[in-house]
């Protein structure tokens, strides 16, 4: 007999990644279309990218109502690893713009843009392997890509069983995928900005 039980259905986290498929598959296409790895001017254009959308959601990370949902994530904000990556990449910072996040941002959305944030930081684990053939690393250039010490799958599951903790009703759930449909629109318009 099989023990192995299967959810009846899938988790919240599960229904973003489904619901955000297109619009996510879109950027991850465009961006490497860039051909980010060719060298380290071209990665660092990337990785403006990474500051200008981690700049937006940086206020997140200190809202306590979001700090009382997801466990650990002040921690996790990674712009000022970000920053110093540009640092090394001999980068000034992107200058300063109003966030892209609407200024009363409701919680639900709020959770829809840290779902992308947290999911780039997982896909991230590839593009440091491909980074160190530019000679970058967790301690110069690529530190923001570096995976969690207990493991970016890992770090990954506890964020995704945390987010599918969350109480929401329906209307509320079609806010958080609106939030990270708009998050990865967001992040598609500094890659349209930064690789002219």
């Amino acid at each position: 007999m099989n023990t192995t039980e299967t959810p009846a259905f899938p988790s919240r986290s599960q229904r973003l990644k489904a619901a955000t498929h297109g619009t996510h598959d879109s950027l991850d296409k465009r961006i490497m279309a860039e051909d980010i790895f060719a060298s380290r001017a071209r990665f660092a254009r990337f990785v403006r990218v990474q500051y200008r959308f981690h700049r937006d959601i940086q206020a997140l990370y200190a809202v306590p109502a979001l700090v009382a949902l997801l466990p650990g994530l002040a921690g996790r904000c990674r712009l000022e690893q970000i920053a110093q990556d540009l640092g090394d990449l001999e980068q000034g910072l992107p200058a300063a713009a109003p966030t892209a996040l609407p200024a009363a941002v409701e919680l639900p959305h709020a959770l829809g843009w840290l779902y992308v944030a947290e999911g780039s930081n997982l896909g991230g684990t590839i593009l440091f392997k491909m980074a160190a053939k530019l000679g970058l690393g967790a301690r110069f250039g690529a530190s923001h890509l570096a995976a969690h010490p207990d493991g970016a799958a890992r770090h990954w599951r506890q964020f995704t069983a945390a987010l599918d903790a969350v109480p929401l009703t329906a209307g509320q759930e079609a806010e958080a995928i609106e939030g990270a449909n708009a998050a990865f629109r967001t992040v598609r318009g500094y890659v349209e900005e930064e690789f002219v």
